[in-house]
C-alpha cells in the first residue's frame, strides 16, 4: 500500500436518510417463489414509515411477533402476505433511528417503541447497534409502569 492509498472503510450507514428515501409502498403479483411466498400471491412490500406506523399504535406493555405484524399489514394493504425481506430490513431501519434518537437523549416516549415487535434474541436484534439487554430493558419498563 502507498502513501496515497487509503484503507477502505465502511461508511456509517445513515438511518434516517434511508429511512426518508425508502420507495413508497407497493402491492404486487409473485411470478416466481419468492422467500417462501407462492407465485401467484398477493405481496404487500412496506416502507419504514408503515412499520413505524405499525410499531407505534401497539399499546404501551404489548408486545406483536414480526410475523403477526406482516399479516396485519397485508389485511389492511388488500395482499395475501407482506414480504418478509423488506420487512426485517425496515424494521432494522426503525430501530437505528429509534437508537440514534434515544442516544441524542429523546425519551423512549417520543421514539418509535421497536421493542414491541424485536425480540430481544433474535436474528434481527442481534444486527442492531445495541445489544439485547437494551430491548429487554425497554420491555422491563412498559411491564413494569404500563401508565
Amino acid at each position: 500500500m502507498t502513501k496515497t492509498d487509503k484503507p477502505k472503510t465502511k461508511k456509517p450507514t445513515d438511518w434516517r436518510k434511508r429511512f426518508d428515501q425508502a420507495k413508497p409502498p407497493k402491492t404486487l403479483v409473485l411470478h416466481t417463489d419468492f422467500a417462501g411466498i407462492k407465485t401467484g400471491t398477493t405481496m404487500y412490500i412496506g416502507s419504514p414509515g408503515t412499520i413505524a406506523n405499525y410499531i407505534s399504535r401497539i399499546p404501551l406493555g404489548e408486545v406483536r411477533s414480526i410475523e403477526r405484524m406482516r399479516n396485519e399489514l397485508a389485511r389492511k394493504n388488500e395482499a395475501q402476505a407482506t414480504c418478509p425481506v423488506t420487512t426485517a430490513i425496515y424494521l432494522k431501519v426503525v430501530a437505528e433511528v429509534a437508537l440514534s434518537d434515544l442516544a441524542e437523549g429523546k425519551s423512549s416516549a417520543q421514539v418509535v417503541p421497536f421493542w414491541r415487535v424485536i425480540e430481544p434474541n433474535s436474528k434481527i436484534a442481534k444486527k442492531l447497534s445495541c445489544d439485547s439487554q437494551v430491548i429487554e430493558h425497554y420491555r422491563l419498563l412498559e411491564r413494569a409502569d404500563p401508565a
